[in-house]
């Protein structure tokens, strides 16, 4: 079996050593090049053309963002982050690389981990995902979404509420969703992304700058009815539910290794508001969403899974797509005017 060929950028030399050392010391993996800024990074991901790139975000001469972008454009090849960045203004350039395609990120050593612990993280990440497909990812798409064909919807209940879950390439596929509803959208819209820690502190914060419409963390026991037109997103590490028409936070057992969980934020839904419900599970890894998407189904609601053309990774919407959950498969870009006839309560008889 052929070694993954691997791509560390890291501009510490240190750090750089350590990944590399971690890296080589699998029998499965081989250090094809080291790069210590984002120029080195896109001329050698040219050159060599690795099964994986681990990308620093804070780099010289071009950013790891930049980087990421020319990559995704031009060489496509999965991304993995590897960062220390923590603060608002570096998260928020973390989200915009995985926007523009990176697969996953992963938090740099802290020094307080058990020994080997981040290591076997490490060759874990690499290996899951080195094996993603990639496509040409131009940045640029993101600002210039359009509709690329009239959605033709069942008619429908008066909707109440809706809610979208997602996991690996969901910034990039929740922009473009999130961009596709008009002004005048006016449900509450309910949202679990998984990402891992410490990268998700500010990510309500970045989406609601890329967009028109205002997204915030939601705060426990705040009325559904007060979050008309607007998008309420699970916490790091919190289970998002609702219950006798408010959102609740939850520190239960994760679900699927996941917390927050799409399927106990589906689930509630179902239970709470049956077919006046809408739920759309997007691209990510795994099958958290799938049993909660079918829930929200068999109670009248209606569902939505996003295409495996346009899913980062087709496996949770494969999952929901296996069960037979998804009322409707659309591509990313029909989903916002699907959800918007929807709640419109258009559509043909």
């Amino acid at each position: 079996m052929a070694k993954l060929r691997i791509l560390v950028v890291e501009d510490s030399p240190t750090v750089r050593q350590r990944l590399c050392e971690t890296l080589a010391g699998d029998p499965g993996i081989e250090v094809v090049g080291e790069a210590e800024d984002g120029k080195q990074a896109i001329e050698l991901a040219a050159a060599l053309r690795p099964d994986l790139v681990t990308m620093d975000m804070m780099l010289p001469v071009i950013s790891g963002l930049g980087a990421t972008e020319y990559i995704m454009a031009h060489c496509p090849t999965p991304i993995l982050i590897v960062s220390a960045s923590v603060n608002r203004g570096e998260l928020f350039k973390t989200y915009e690389a995985l926007a523009a395609g990176a697969v996953d990120v992963l938090e740099k050593p802290n020094g307080e981990e058990p020994e080997g612990a981040w290591e076997r993280k490490l060759i874990a990440a690499v290996k899951l995902v080195a094996r993603i497909p990639v496509i040409t990812h131009p940045r640029a798409r993101l600002g210039l979404w359009k509709s690329t064909a009239s959605v033709p919807i069942l008619s429908a209940p008066q909707l109440k509420v809706a809610a979208v879950g997602a996991s690996t390439g969901g910034p990039g596929a929740l922009v473009e969703l999130l961009r596709g509803l008009p002004p005048d959208f006016d449900l509450p819209l309910l949202l679990v992304l998984h990402i891992n820690e410490p990268f998700g502190a500010a990510l309500a914060d970045w989406l609601d700058a890329q967009t028109q419409r205002p997204v915030a963390y939601a705060r426990d026991g705040e009325p559904i009815a007060a979050a008309a037109g607007r998008v309420l997103m699970a916490p790091p590490d919190s289970h998002l539910i609702v219950q006798e028409g408010r959102v609740h936070l939850s520190r239960d057992p994760p679900r699927h290794s996941c917390r927050p969980s799409v399927d106990m934020l589906f689930e509630s839904l179902a239970h709470e508001y049956r077919a006046a419900a809408a739920g759309c599970l997007l691209t990510g890894m795994g099958r958290d969403g799938a049993a909660g998407l079918l829930s929200i189904r068999i109670a009248g609601g209606r569902t939505i899974a996003q295409d495996e053309a346009s899913s980062v990774v087709y496996g949770m919407p494969r999952e929901a797509a296996m069960l037979g959950a998804a009322e409707r498969i659309l591509p990313i870009g029909e989903i916002g005017p699907a959800l918007t006839a929807l709640a419109a309560g258009q559509g043909d008889p």
